[in-house]
């Protein structure tokens, strides 16, 4: 929990990893050029008193998580979303079961997802149940622009990812956490684009879609998209550290959310280790937008609460304290996006 000026804020940290991306776990060079991608994210976007090493940056500690996301960070639940990245990694990037063997031994502070890639067919079906029964999955995390072999990609539209959110529905698995941002070298900027969410938000209106990175840089093309598809959310992972690095670009990002999908879907995330989460919820806390933008929905204290834990919260049952809540009608926005529109 974050307290500032009589306010308590709930903080669900929806976005975060516990990866492996040591020398010795890098498969060939494309496994260093990842991490090292990451690293500059972390580095350019930084505070400077928040930029660690590399070699720091490589691997953390069971410890070292606990203590930047709980103990240092106000977080009170963290969502796992796993990248696998077998390709480029020995033992996998960061692995459903690796981030599971941390939260089995502190079941109150993390949710585990699952992940999967529709290039691995029936075989793939099978793991993701298996994956469901053995961590009572909620949520998925996909990286359509993962390489496989020959392949650099698909899309949520392909034929045999339909079969795996049938498959989402049978299980109860309602979140699906989708990778729509920046790209990552050796990734292909392309096989990022966020244009395959519209198809799939229709066809499955029972499964939420959250776009995490919220699209950059294809932000307008997110905001679309979301407006007509009430079951699309925004994930603000990326888009928290330029609070920091071009304050005014981050209220513009804020801003065009409020303004076409309103303060009810859209979560916060820290993406975790690339920054922690005390400095990104300090100041979102503190933030408010420059003088001459004056055109967005306001971003009022009952909006930073939705979006720094009470949003997430909701769409995985977690149980928040009665005094933490805000009541459902609560900073109900006019955004366009609260309902579905047609545009002639």
């Amino acid at each position: 929990m974050y307290s500032k000026d009589g306010n308590d804020y709930f903080i669900v940290d929806s976005h975060v990893h516990a990866w492996d991306a040591t020398p010795a776990n890098q498969a060939n060079r494309y496994g260093e050029g990842f991490i090292n991608c990451f690293y500059d994210y972390h580095r350019n976007l930084s505070p400077a008193d928040k930029v660690w090493t590399l070699e720091e940056f490589h691997k953390q500690s069971e410890e070292r998580i606990i203590k930047d996301l709980f103990t240092d960070g106000y977080v009170d639940r963290a969502i796992f979303q796993p990248t696998y990245l077998t390709d480029f990694y020995v033992n996998g990037f960061n692995t459903t079961e690796q981030d599971g063997q941390i939260a089995e031994k502190h079941p109150d502070k993390f949710i585990v997802n699952g992940a999967w890639d529709p290039r691995d067919g029936e075989a793939g079906l099978d793991k993701l149940t298996e994956l469901t029964e053995r961590w009572n999955l909620q949520g998925v995390k996909l990286y359509t622009a993962e390489w496989k072999g020959d392949s650099k990609g698909w899309k949520l539209t392909d034929p045999w990812s339909y079969r795996y959110l049938e498959r989402c529905e049978e299980l109860g698995i309602k979140n699906i956490h989708i990778h729509k941002g920046p790209t990552i070298y050796p990734l292909n900027r392309d096989a990022f684009d966020v244009a395959d969410v519209d198809d799939v938000a229709s066809a499955f209106p029972g499964l939420n879609f959250i776009v995490e990175h919220v699209g950059l840089p294809r932000l307008e093309d997110f905001c679309w998209i979301a407006t007509q598809e009430p079951n699309v959310y925004g994930g603000l992972a990326v888009a928290m550290p330029f609070i920091h690095s071009r304050p005014k670009y981050f209220a513009q990002i804020i801003g065009e959310l409020l303004y076409w999908i309103g303060e009810d879907r859209i979560t916060f995330a820290s993406d975790y280790a690339i920054w922690t989460p005390a400095w990104l919820i300090e100041r979102f806390v503190d933030f408010g937008y420059p003088a001459d933008l004056d055109e967005y929905p306001e971003l009022s204290v009952t909006a930073k609460k939705k979006i720094l834990g009470l949003n997430a919260a909701k769409l995985y049952g977690i149980d928040v304290p009665a005094e933490l809540r805000v009541p459902e009608s609560a900073g109900e926005t006019a955004a366009v996006g609260s309902e579905p529109v047609s545009v002639a």
